[in-house]
């Protein structure tokens, strides 16, 4: 049974007893029933012939709750999309996929950056974006839109089911909820939230001291989650990384426009799953986990300096050797957990990655030394509809176009 603990400034919920699957249905459909539901679901091309993506697609078809469902695509020309459409098309219920690298979604973005907004490289982060402006632009806005990974090996409809519900239930009304879960299968999983993230966090505040938004941050179980749902005004108001930094940077939206109080943490699963990433050393442009820890090491600079944290270059440099401590003492105590288990834990490997981490986050340092600006978020949809009103209703018609051409 998972403890019941409540402990840092957001509220955990979770999962003490076994629900009935059609329960936990019979729940959201009533919360939904005047207030509708949107899934956004980011998508790469590649993720259509991997493993995850019929299991996904079998048990979103029995979800009956759902107004709408929006794929967005990535990394996908004309035939791919065409692909894409048959095989989400498949799907009961209102289903679009937003082809982001197409000439009509395109032709939207070139509008909005000629209205005087920074979108940054096409990544996650832009995808979600777009399928958020293509929601809030309908006649009829959903009351509040999830978002999950279509990678998910080990996917059961109760992960969305429990990820909704905090937001969408009238007697809790969050704003915000995020998913969490143990990634284990002969070993642990999730090396950067385990290796990086909290490591970091733990750095610095040693570095910076006591910050309200490092214990905001250091609360979160699984922060690299990519599950969670919230209401239609964080995903008007936020201002999102477009890159790596997207589950970092939406926390830290949460946090300054819902207030820790309307955020919550969700157990979604026992075991859980997905595509492990490629640890990326080597010359040439950091890609991978090294590409990931640097933009989300951006990500948290930025974010600290926005709430008035003062990163000078002393701070910048002594944060690596402060991190190196807080890792090789996370690698101990998760090997710890690991061998107590009877589960995998490679030593070496992870102290070898560690040091990989350390001088990801050592370039990151530097290069917000250099740039502490660096490249903006995307802007909030209430942003850019403020500065044309159009723009929204140009999103619909480019998506509607291109799923009935």
């Amino acid at each position: 049974m998972a403890d019941f603990s409540q402990t840092g400034p957001i509220t955990t919920i979770q999962a003490l007893t076994d629900h009935d699957p059609a329960e936990w249905e019979r729940r959201v459909g009533q919360a939904v029933a005047e207030a509708p539901l949107a899934l956004v679901l980011p998508c790469l091309y590649s993720e259509l012939a991997g493993p995850a993506l019929p299991r996904i697609l079998d048990r979103l078809a029995s979800v009956g709750y759902l107004a709408e469902i929006v794929v967005t695509l990535g990394v996908a020309g004309e035939a791919e999309f065409r692909h894409a459409r048959q095989v989400f098309g498949r799907l009961p219920g209102r289903v679009r996929v937003v082809w982001n690298d197409g000439p009509r979604i395109s032709a939207v973005k070139d509008r909005i950056r000629a209205a005087g907004f920074a979108l940054g490289e096409p990544g996650k982060g832009l995808a979600a974006w777009m399928a958020y402006g293509y929601l809030l632009a309908s006649d009829r806005p959903p009351a509040a839109i999830a978002l999950h990974d279509t990678d998910i090996v080990t996917y059961e409809r109760e992960l969305l089911d429990r990820l909704v519900l905090p937001v969408v239930h009238p007697g809790l009304g969050y704003g915000f909820a995020k998913g969490y879960y143990a990634r284990v299968t002969d070993r642990l999983h999730g090396r950067v939230c385990r290796l990086f993230v909290g490591p970091v966090l733990e750095a610095l505040a040693r570095c910076l001291g006591p910050h309200p938004l490092l214990g905001y941050l250091a609360s979160f179980r699984y922060p690299l989650a990519g599950e969670f749902a919230m209401g239609a005004r964080l995903a008007r108001e936020a201002r999102i990384p477009a890159d790596w930094g997207l589950e970092i940077g939406t926390l830290v939206e949460a946090w300054r426009i819902c207030g820790p109080r309307a955020v919550c943490q969700v157990d979604l699963a026992v075991a859980y799953d997905h595509k492990h990433q490629a640890t990326g050393e080597g010359a040439g442009e950091p890609r991978g986990l090294v590409r990931m820890a640097r933009e989300i090491a951006l990500a948290l600079f930025r974010a600290l300096a926005e709430e008035g944290a003062v990163l000078d270059r002393d701070l910048l440099q002594t944060l690596p050797v402060a991190y190196r401590r807080e890792a090789r003492e996370a690698v101990r105590r998760y090997g710890h957990l690991a061998r107590a288990n009877g589960l995998g834990h490679d030593l070496g490997g992870e102290l070898g990655l560690v040091e990989t981490f350390a001088q990801a986050l050592a370039g990151a340092a530097e290069a917000f030394h250099e740039d502490p600006g660096g490249t903006p978020p995307i802007p909030s949809w209430a942003e850019v509809l403020a500065a044309d009103p159009g723009v929204g209703g140009a999103l619909r018609e480019a998506v509607e176009a291109d799923w009935v051409g």
